[in-house]
């Protein structure tokens, strides 16, 4: 065992979880010293590439090295949290397997199914992962759910258990993880006194409060407010998205960044045009209505490190925070832009897959700045279009239900490029030409399609490639290379984001799962492209190597 992955466990809660459901009985049943499902299983243990996650941190003081170290302690327990949702007991999965191979495939995964694969279960005798993760009892059913009368069983920091009689229970995050997240908050707290910067020490005081109490608003009020801070931290139950039975719960996570202030630079005049674009979306009045939050910012960064949901399977290359719709109508949201991920992802991944899919005349248009636009301008979008249902059912967030995240995904992705387009017609945007974002993009759609249809992205993507495809936006020629169609690509964009942005509003569940059945799936086409790149050995994703050692701290 490589002294990496015994940090990692000597960093693992003792803490016995309420009682044994779903994963955890699974995975105590099961024989020890696990094999690969299948051949097929086996050959998934290349896909990932590794880069090592550094950044250059000589500029910090001696102070802010200190705060950084405790950060990334902090972070490392929010991974072994996210464990404790997304599988159960860590522990005893890693001890019941002896192949270096399936072990560092386990540890990418967090668990013993395929993320970039559906969610397929890799390892022979293991079962279909539950849709609900470790956050519901994994033999609940939907009717069940909807009959148990509880104020939080929608709630965002909670699970369901089952108790000695088997009926259905609500344990909040804050009691169920109690010893982890005091631990967590202690860290945070010691990471304050070592702040140079006095708002972050002030929210590194609120996050510590929000861990032990899963009140996470004063917090995102307070990190809404953070301008000037060199070093930044994410970090709690954020993103929902590991609940694929509701898309209710979310999940532990955390982000170490340090700023990039040149590329800071650059982005900063965009955060002030959201309420003029809002106005000009292809959609009826009624639906973009809502003003967006102003007191947004664009920022680029460099993380040092990731840690739980952030770091199993596709990895993050930009964040839109905070959710909460409360602070974004009044504050907006932070886009934080990770240009060091980025940069490894465009050159490891994307240049690979425009070569070997993109026709030639066409890759002079595969450009790292139109795909770090793209990536950020989805990050924006997410404060474009409507929070609030038109009908009278409430959130969009809930009135989606588990297609609510698809949804919101897919939106953001159609109006990202939306915006590119009215700002480079306006003259904001002056770099490259249109056909330079929209030829990447494509390229972007296989590199996403790849993680699978099972998670939000992925099958926003799948959306995104059959309506354009069908609308014409881009088709392969005859040496079996794609060429993008600039006019029926404007066409397919406006005509898309007019119908994502309906069905928010109508808050029209139905509608939207209907949608997910006829397009959100992989077409015999684009697989078939898919086993091209695989045949090519192109890598799918990215293995961080990172941790404290990495950056020289203690």
């Amino acid at each position: 065992m490589n002294k990496s992955l015994k940090v990692l466990l000597a960093a693992v809660s003792a803490t016995t979880l309420f009682t044994i459901t779903g994963c955890e009985k699974a995975e105590q049943e099961v024989a020890k010293h696990f094999t690969w499902a299948s051949e097929a299983s086996k050959s998934r243990a290349s896909i990932y590439t590794d880069y090592t996650l550094t950044a250059d941190i000589s500029h910090l003081s001696d102070n802010q090295k200190q705060m950084i170290s405790l950060l990334i302690d902090a972070s490392v327990i929010m991974d072994d949290l996210y464990w404790r949702q997304a599988y159960g007991d860590k522990d005893s999965l890693l001890s019941s397997i002896s192949d270096d191979d399936i072990l560092s495939f386990v540890q990418k995964n967090y668990g013993p199914w395929d993320r970039l694969d559906g969610d397929k279960p890799f390892l022979k005798d293991v079962g279909e992962k539950p849709l609900g993760a470790n956050l519901y009892p994994a033999d609940i059913t939907k009717k069940e759910f909807e009959a148990f009368a509880h104020p939080d069983k929608i709630g965002l920091y909670s699970v369901l258990r089952r108790d000695d009689a088997g009926q259905l229970t609500i344990i909040p995050y804050h009691e169920l993880y109690k010893t982890d997240l005091i631990k967590a908050a202690d860290l945070l707290r010691f990471a304050a006194a070592y702040a140079e910067n006095e708002e972050f020490k002030n929210y590194l005081f609120l996050r510590a409060d929000a861990l032990i109490s899963d009140d996470y608003q004063p917090s995102d009020f307070a990190w809404m407010d953070m301008k000037t801070n060199p070093v930044e931290l994410v970090i709690g139950a954020i993103e929902t998205y590991e609940d694929l039975l509701y898309g209710y719960r979310t999940a532990y996570e955390a982000y170490v960044l340090i700023k990039d202030p040149v590329w800071s630079e650059r982005l900063a005049k965009f955060a002030a045009v959201l309420p003029e674009l809002q106005k000009g979306l292809p959609v009826d009045d009624a639906y973009k209505a809502e003003t967006p939050g102003t007191d947004s910012d664009l920022n680029a960064y460099d993380v040092i490190y990731y840690g739980g949901h952030s770091n199993a399977g596709s990895k993050t290359i930009a964040i839109n925070l905070p959710n909460d719709e409360q602070v974004q109508l009044k504050k907006g949201t932070r886009r934080l832009q990770l240009k060091n991920a980025m940069q490894a992802k465009f050159d490891k991944i994307l240049i690979p897959i425009a070569d070997a899919l993109i026709a030639p005349e066409q890759r002079k248009h595969i450009t790292f700045n139109a795909f770090f636009s793209n990536t950020m301008f989805h990050e924006v979008s997410h404060g474009l279009g409507i929070k609030e249902t038109l009908t009278g059912k409430g959130p969009v967030r809930l009135a989606l239900k588990d297609a609510a995240s698809s949804f919101e995904e897919g939106k953001a992705d159609i109006l990202g490029l939306y915006m590119i387009k009215k700002l480079y017609e306006k003259g904001d945007i002056t770099e490259g030409v249109m056909m330079d974002y929209y030829v990447t993009f494509v390229t972007s759609i296989f590199r996403s399609s790849r993680f699978g249809a099972s998670s939000a992205h992925g099958k926003a993507n799948m959306v995104r490639f059959n309506y354009f495809l069908e609308m014409g936006a881009f088709v392969k020629n005859d040496e079996g290379f794609y060429v993008i169609n600039q006019d029926k690509f404007d066409l397919a964009m406006d005509s898309l984001g007019n119908l994502l942005l309906t069905i928010q509003g109508d808050g029209d569940y139905e509608r939207a799962k209907e949608l997910m059945k006829t397009m959100g799936v992989m077409s015999a086409t684009l697989k078939s492209d898919l086993d091209r790149l695989k045949t090519a050995n192109i890598p799918v994703d990215i293995n961080f190597i990172q941790g404290k050692q990495i950056l020289g701290l203690n």
